[in-house]
């Protein structure tokens, strides 16, 4: 009689879990105008890192024998009033840029969101005090308020990135507020309590995690206000001081020179104009990737 041979059952191989990250990830390449965004950050941030390798010249160097001098093969966007090269300038007011809405953004974000999730789970006069004083900052137009502040701390592009993330807070403490009002009542929340988990905790490890989508969202689009009020500050002379380029004060500079070369006016304004359109872009993806109604 035959020994039965005992017959293995074939290994199970494990799928991967479809994670919220990764069907949002799918939902946002479907969205071409976020893609475009996104390669044009990723563009203009690799540009920033490596300005000093891709740009053609110095973009403080003043040469009197090619002042305002036309597009050519010499100087890809002209040269402006001084001699220096344009396209060497856009490529280094990047940095300024860049800088000034990525940190004026965090700037934001750490003053912000801590107070809004306080507001939102304490609640009572708390809620009241923070709320009132962010009305209050909410009344001024943004950009006045900016100018104002950065007129207090004095011309600079570090002041003036304390002066727009000071500005942008609000905007935080409210959004943070709100998704924290709203998360403070669901049922998950309420069995961490009952658990016996501290007010710190629950705040921290059960509510903040699921604000963030929503912040995603709002930093991108504050970046790019952030981008504009940087270039207003500098073409006021209160940001990025010269010989160092910005957007902006290229902007100041080509008021002068509108009729006999514009394009010292073109290329700053088309630049500021492209990282604004991107981040907008990839902000509206983002809204409607992270939107769990969404399919």
């Amino acid at each position: 009689m035959m020994a039965g041979v005992a017959l293995s059952s074939p290994a199970t191989v494990a799928e991967p879990v479809d994670s919220p990250s990764r069907r949002a990830w799918r939902r946002l390449k479907k969205r071409r105008g976020a893609m475009f965004g996104l390669i044009v950050i990723v563009a203009l941030i690799a540009l920033a890192i490596c300005a000093d390798l891709v740009s053609p010249h110095d973009p403080i160097k003043q040469s009197y024998s090619a002042v305002r001098k036309a597009p050519s093969l010499q100087h890809w966007f002209g040269t402006d009033e001084l001699g220096r090269d344009v396209l060497a300038r856009i490529i280094f007011g990047t940095r300024a840029s860049l800088s000034a809405g990525i940190i004026s953004v965090g700037i934001a974000m750490l003053l912000g969101v801590p107070l809004g999730l306080i507001a939102g789970y304490c609640g009572g006069f708390i809620d009241a005090l923070i709320s009132r004083f962010t009305d209050a900052m909410l009344a001024c137009p943004f950009l006045i308020l900016a100018i104002a502040l950065a007129a207090f701390l004095g011309p600079s592009l570090g002041n003036a990135m304390i002066a727009i993330g000071v500005t942008a807070m609000p905007v935080f403490i409210r959004l943070t507020r709100g998704q924290v009002m709203g998360i403070a009542v669901e049922t998950y929340v309420e069995a961490a309590r009952a658990i016996g988990n501290p007010p710190w905790r629950i705040a921290v490890r059960h509510i903040l995690p699921n604000v963030l989508p929503q912040l995603l969202v709002q930093i991108t689009l504050t970046i790019a206000s952030a981008i504009i009020a940087e270039a207003s500050l500098s073409f006021l002379g209160l940001g990025q001081q010269p010989p160092a380029p910005s957007w902006g004060s290229m902007l100041n500079s080509a008021q002068r020179f509108l009729t006999n070369a514009p394009w010292m006016a073109v290329w700053p304004g088309l630049s500021i104009f492209i990282s604004v359109l991107a981040f907008n872009l990839l902000g509206d993806g983002l809204r409607d990737a992270l939107d769990p109604k969404n399919r």
